[in-house]
C-alpha cells in the first residue's frame, strides 16, 4: 500500500482511509490480497511447463509465419 500511495502522491494514512470507507460500503467485494490460494510444487511446476510449451509453440509459429511471407514475396 506505501508503494501505491506514493505512486498516486498520497499519504499512505490518506489512501488506508479511503480503502477501509470503500470496503464498509462494499462488503461483498472480495480483498484482492486474500483471495489468492497458494498453489502446490507440483501445480506450479506443471504451470511452468506449460508455459514453457506454449513459448516455444508461439516461437516456431512465428518462424512458421516468416517463412511463408518470404516464400510469397
Amino acid at each position: 500500500m506505501k508503494q501505491i500511495a506514493v505512486e498516486i502522491g498520497v499519504k499512505e494514512s490518506t489512501l488506508g482511509n479511503w480503502l477501509r470507507t470503500y470496503r464498509a460500503k462494499h462488503p461483498a467485494v472480495p480483498d484482492p490480497a486474500g483471495a489468492r490460494d497458494p498453489v502446490s510444487w507440483q501445480e506450479h511446476q506443471k504451470a511452468l511447463a506449460e508455459n514453457a510449451k506454449l513459448k516455444a509453440e508461439v516461437e516456431f509459429l512465428g518462424k512458421v509465419s516468416a517463412f511463408f511471407a518470404a516464400k510469397q514475396r
